[in-house]
C-alpha cells in the first residue's frame, strides 16, 4: 500500500509539494518560481535549515498505515540522500494522542517549515462533545481551503479508462463540513451549510490561477443550484462571476450527480473541476477509482502560506515534474518519481491494491534498487 506515497513526499521537494515561494508582499502567499506549466512553488524555510543546506517538513504519521508508509518514506529519503529533516508529531484520536496541546504543537512546526506531509488522521464516528476533528481543526488554524486531487493514469498499470488526466478541487473550510450540527427538536437534527461569497470567490480564483500555471484550457463549476437555490446558487454565481476575468479558460457548469454519471461514461470531458466541500470529497473518490484508487492520487491542500500533502487511504501519489529553482531538490524530485513509476510500470512488484501480492517493504526495496542506477548516471 506504500506505492506512490513515497513520491508524494518528494513532491513537495519541487513542485507539486506547493504552487510558488512564500512573498509577505503578494496577497497570494505563493510566489511562481519558472515558467508555465514546469513553475514551481517553495516554501520558505527557516534560517537554520537553510544554513545547513536541508529543509525542514512536518510530519504527522496519523493513524491506520500511516506510520508503517511514513516509515517507508524515511527509507527511501535516506536511501536517495535527499536533503530534508522531518519534524514529527503524533496526532491521534484513537490513540489517545490528541489535545489542544498537541495541536497547537503541530501548528508552530507549521509556521516554521509551511510544509507538511501527513497520514490518515482517523476520525470517530461517535459524538464526544465535540463535532469538529483534530484534522479539521488543523485545516481551519492553518485556512487551508483549497484541496487540490490530480486524478491521473499510470502508465503500466491498465484501467477502464486510460491517459486520464483531470484536477479536481474544492474548499475545504465550510459547506457541509461546517460542523455546526444541533438537535433544534427531539428527534430532529439539523445540519447547516455556509456558503459565503467570500470563500466561494477565493477558491473559484484559485481554480483558475491553477488552469492558467498548468497550461489547462477548462474549468467546469460543479453544483446542485437547482435544489439548493441560495447556497450553490451563490457559488455558481461567485464562479461565473470569476471567470469572466479569464477569457483564455473555457468554462461551463454541471450539475453534481449529472457530473457524477459523466465521469463514469466520459471522463476525457474534464479539464479542471471546482465544487463546494462534500461534493468533492465524493467526486475525488469517484474518480480515484477510474485510474486504480485512492492509492494512486495526490492529496494536497494549500493556503497562503502553507502546503500540506495528506495520504489518502491508503496513500497520495507524488507526480513530479521539473523546478527550475532547486536544482538539488529537482534531482532527488526526478530520482525518486522515476523510480517509483518504473516499478509500477514493469508490474513484478505491485501492492494489493493494484492486483498484486507485494508487501509495503517488497515495494519500499524494488524502489530503492531502482534508485542506484541513477547515481552511476
Amino acid at each position: 500500500m506504500l506505492k506512490l506515497t513515497v513520491s508524494a513526499a518528494v513532491n513537495f521537494c519541487s513542485q507539486e509539494l506547493s504552487y510558488g515561494c512564500r512573498d509577505s508582499s503578494r496577497s497570494s502567499g505563493w510566489l511562481p518560481v519558472g515558467e508555465g506549466s514546469d513553475s514551481a512553488l517553495l516554501p520558505v524555510q527557516s534560517e537554520n535549515a537553510k544554513s545547513e543546506g536541508t529543509f525542514q517538513v512536518t510530519m504527522l504519521p496519523g493513524d491506520g498505515v500511516g506510520p508503517e508508509l511514513m516509515h517507508a518514506v524515511k527509507e527511501v529519503f535516506k536511501a536517495a540522500s535527499v536533503p530534508v529533516v522531518f519534524d514529527e508529531h503524533h496526532l491521534s484520536e484513537v490513540q489517545n494522542m490528541a489535545s489542544e496541546e498537541k495541536l497547537d504543537q503541530v501548528v508552530d512546526s507549521m509556521k516554521e517549515s509551511k510544509v507538511a506531509l501527513i497520514g490518515k488522521i482517523h476520525t470517530p464516528m461517535e459524538y464526544k462533545g465535540e463535532l469538529a476533528s483534530y484534522d479539521m481543526r488543523l485545516r481551519r488554524k492553518l485556512d487551508l481551503f483549497a484541496n487540490v486531487v490530480h486524478v491521473k493514469s499510470l502508465p503500466g498499470y491498465k484501467t477502464r479508462h486510460n491517459n486520464l488526466d483531470l484536477v479536481i478541487i474544492r474548499e475545504q473550510t465550510e459547506g457541509e463540513y461546517s460542523s455546526l450540527e444541533h438537535e433544534s427538536a427531539k428527534g430532529v437534527i439539523e445540519c447547516l451549510k455556509i456558503i459565503t461569497r467570500a470563500k466561494s470567490q477565493r477558491i473559484a480564483k484559485f481554480a483558475f490561477d491553477y488552469a492558467t500555471k498548468k497550461g489547462r484550457s477548462k474549468v467546469t463549476a460543479v453544483h446542485k443550484a437547482n435544489i439548493m437555490k441560495l447556497g450553490d446558487g451563490l457559488f455558481l454565481q461567485c464562479c461565473e462571476e470569476v471567470a469572466e476575468l479569464y477569457p483564455k479558460i473555457k468554462f461551463d457548469t454541471m450539475i453534481i450527480d449529472n457530473c457524477c454519471m459523466q465521469l463514469v461514461q466520459n471522463p476525457y470531458q474534464f479539464d479542471v473541476l471546482v465544487m463546494p466541500n462534500l461534493y468533492g470529497n465524493i467526486i475525488d473518490n469517484l474518480a480515484a477509482g477510474l485510474v486504480g484508487g485512492a492509492g494512486v492520487v495526490p492529496g494536497e491542500s494549500y493556503s497562503a502560506e502553507y502546503a500540506v500533502f495528506e495520504m489518502r487511504c491508503p496513500g497520495p501519489q507524488g507526480l513530479t515534474r521539473r523546478s527550475s529553482a532547486l536544482p538539488s531538490l529537482e534531482f532527488h524530485s526526478n530520482l525518486i518519481a522515476d523510480a517509483v513509476k518504473k516499478v509500477i510500470k514493469v508490474g513484478k512488484v505491485r501492492t494489493r491494491d493494484l492486483g498484486g501480492y507485494s508487501t509495503t517493504s517488497d515495494f519500499v526495496k524494488s524502489v530503492i534498487d531502482n534508485l542506484h542506477p541513477h547515481y552511476g548516471s
